[in-house]
């Protein structure tokens, strides 16, 4: 099995912008980083990966959220994105058991956005109107300078990486669809990835936060955010490979306030959760892989709520 490892790639999550605290989410995205595919490879090699994903959600009628300087009620959102990560692993040794690899991700985003903007009358009060809004662009590109992996048995591996979200996409005050989120975020994460050499069986947890700047352009600073994603898999020998199938989860919480000028909404923290199914494939030689997977979310407050579909294709040169 130690060929799956090899073939791993760290999911950077695609800058995708479906909404922050500041509009519904920050950086983070439910299923970027949460099973086997996603590790630190072991051994020096070059990996190209490309992420798709699809984003389908909306929040209560009567519900308002921020977003680019706007008070909306009842958005509604749909949201394609494509990432090209590109990793390397050098031949850099840190220590026994040790490895270090570094990567990056440029996205590019699709987004549609649907909402009631609450707009002032020439005579004094306001009123709302439905607005929508059809945007493309690159999104914020993800770097991870910093990641480390710790091979504790051949069963069972442990790392660590550092990311940083970079404000590179489109942004515009009062512009409800936007493929950046004009503020820096920086998110360590720790993973521990159990994958049973004889047995198959698979069980990886991610724990990550997420450390935002301010946005400077509405004075608004989303707090911290804190998730938990996981998979549980049954692997076994298909065409040639090994075909995966298994269950996804993720937990996510704000636990700090909004702050800044523009944070108008108070703490305003959001919170969810989703679930679904997840299908992977390793091919025989371990340079070639590919996950699909479907979250549902639930328990969602001040969020949008909806589902993602994610397909992950890795290839290791």
């Amino acid at each position: 099995m130690r060929p799956l490892f090899q073939a791993s790639l760290l999911a950077l999550t695609l800058s995708l912008n479906t909404f922050a605290e500041e509009g519904g989410s920050g950086h983070y995205l439910p299923g970027s980083m949460a099973s086997f595919v996603d590790g630190v490879p072991q051994e020096e090699t070059f990996i190209a990966r490309l992420n798709y994903l699809y984003y389908d959600g909306e929040i209560a009628a009567n519900r308002q959220i921020p977003i680019a300087g706007l008070s909306t009620l009842g958005a509604e959102a749909t949201s394609t994105a494509l990432g090209v990560t590109l990793l390397w692993r050098p031949p850099v040794e840190i220590g026994e058991n040790w490895s270090w690899a570094m990567s990056a991700t440029i996205p590019y985003v699709w987004m549609n956005v649907e909402a009631d903007v609450v707009a002032p009358l020439p005579g004094g009060g306001t009123t709302t109107v439905r607005r929508g809004k059809d945007l493309s662009g690159i999104g914020d590109i993800v770097l991870m300078p910093l990641m480390f992996n710790y091979e504790v048995c051949d069963d069972l591996n442990i790392n660590f990486r550092l990311g940083a979200y970079a404000p590179t996409g489109r942004y515009q005050v009062g512009r409800l669809a936007n493929t950046g989120k004009n503020f820096w975020t920086i998110e360590p994460t720790v993973a521990w990835m159990y994958f049973g050499k004889k047995n198959g069986r698979e069980a990886s947890l991610f724990l990550g936060a997420d450390f935002n700047f301010e946005n400077s352009d509405t004075n608004y600073r989303t707090g911290t955010q804190v998730h938990l994603d996981g998979t549980l898999a049954q692997h076994f020998p298909l065409w040639g490979g090994l075909f995966g199938v298994g269950l996804n989860a993720y937990w996510y919480e704000q636990v700090e306030g909004d702050s800044g000028a523009g944070a108008t909404f108070g703490d305003f923290k959001g919170r969810t959760a989703g679930l679904g199914p997840a299908l992977s494939y390793v091919s025989s030689d371990g340079n070639t892989l590919g996950e699909l997977k479907w979250l549902h979310e639930f328990e969602t407050k001040n969020r949008l709520e909806g589902d993602y579909i994610w397909f992950k294709l890795i290839h290791k040169f």
